[in-house]
């Protein structure tokens, strides 16, 4: 069947068949209903080409992740767990993903420009970019549209993007550590050139400045949103005997935890550890990790949802959301906590 066929079964005009295939607002919903129940019943599907020409879209967006493939593949959940949230928006939203990886020999600009001359996406979701990072860069000199998964590196009132207050959740897991009698609280970072982990450092500090504790830069390990660095860093800190550690990240805060034990220290007897994003290594951990919970699985969701939005003309750009977190205490810091605690932050 075509078009002029659902029309006439549905006793309405081919302009308000298209309309509503096409997903146009200016459509009441008892007639979307009503089309959409034929449409259904004649298991009528438009030609995507065709569909193109009306609407100027290919119905496709595209994930750009400029982070080697090792790393995607690695120990870190991060990444397929925002993938599947992206994928559940796209499945309800009749849209199809185009997912872009970096290759672990692949310069950053060549990659840049593999995203750039694709023209099949109808916009863009990127994350992990990097300060001096030449697809932001592209993106914003070619006007393309486009949301972050984070805070952008610059520019912040001008790009759409989906994040959380970094800042605010790490300063409140510390002031965490502090009520459990903590007093040297060292951190082992993520990436630094990555938005999100300077802002959890910057968050480490101002935890510290409001407690009246000195920052000390014998406690500050920068490293990777990796197992490793966590099990670098916690070696490299031993000597300056901390009492608890904040990780940057989940996947950093198990290495932490890995070389504690390997060092004959008790988890959180004589050194405490937090984490952030609540990822699945983090009940996997023995104990199990306090960290800062936000489903990143969510995140991908509405990043998905923003994007789409604005390619269907629904909000404007720029569009911004602040996605809430809480801190889940397990026994990572208290030892005599059941399964876990959970308390809303506020920032």
């Amino acid at each position: 069947m075509n078009l002029e066929d659902i029309a006439k079964k549905a006793g309405v005009s081919r302009s308000t068949v298209s309309r509503v295939v096409n997903n146009d607002r200016y459509v009441s919903p008892r007639t979307r209903e009503h089309v959409m129940t034929i449409i259904e019943q004649e298991n009528y599907q438009p030609h995507p080409a065709a569909r193109a020409l009306v609407t100027q879209r290919h119905q496709i967006i595209g994930v750009a992740i400029p982070q080697t493939t090792n790393v995607f593949f690695g120990d870190n959940s991060y990444y397929p767990m925002l993938l599947q949230g992206i994928a559940q928006t796209t499945i309800e939203r009749d849209y199809a993903m185009l997912l872009w990886l970096a290759q672990s020999h692949e310069e950053r600009d060549d990659f840049s420009q593999r995203v750039i001359r694709n023209r099949q996406t109808d916009g863009l979701i990127i994350t992990s970019v990097t300060e001096e990072d030449p697809l932001f860069a592209f993106l914003i000199e070619e006007k393309r549209l486009f949301v972050m998964v984070e805070t952008p590196p610059r520019l912040a009132d001008e790009v759409n993007y989906v994040t959380v207050d970094n800042v605010g959740a790490t300063a409140f897991a510390v002031s965490h550590l502090v009520e459990m009698g903590r007093r040297r609280i060292a951190t082992v970072t993520g990436q630094l050139n990555i938005r999100d982990g300077a802002d959890r450092l910057e968050g480490y500090r101002l935890g510290l400045e409001r407690a009246g504790l000195p920052i000390d830069p014998q406690l500050i390990i920068p490293g990777l949103f990796n197992w490793q660095s966590g099990y670098d860093g916690l070696k490299r800190l031993l000597p300056c005997q901390p009492d608890a550690i904040f990780a940057g990240g989940d996947t950093i805060a198990a290495g932490v935890i890995a070389a504690i034990h390997e060092a004959g220290l008790r988890v959180p007897d004589d050194i405490a550890v937090v984490g952030f994003d609540d990822l699945d290594v983090a009940v996997r951990t023995q104990p199990a990790l306090t960290t800062v919970r936000h489903s990143v699985q969510k995140v991908g969701e509405v990043a998905a949802q923003v994007l789409i939005d604005l390619i269907e003309g629904r909000v404007q750009s720029p569009h911004h959301v602040l996605m809430p977190t809480e801190l889940v205490v397990r026994r990572s810091t208290n030892a005599l906590v059941e399964t876990e605690e959970v308390y809303p932050i506020l920032t």
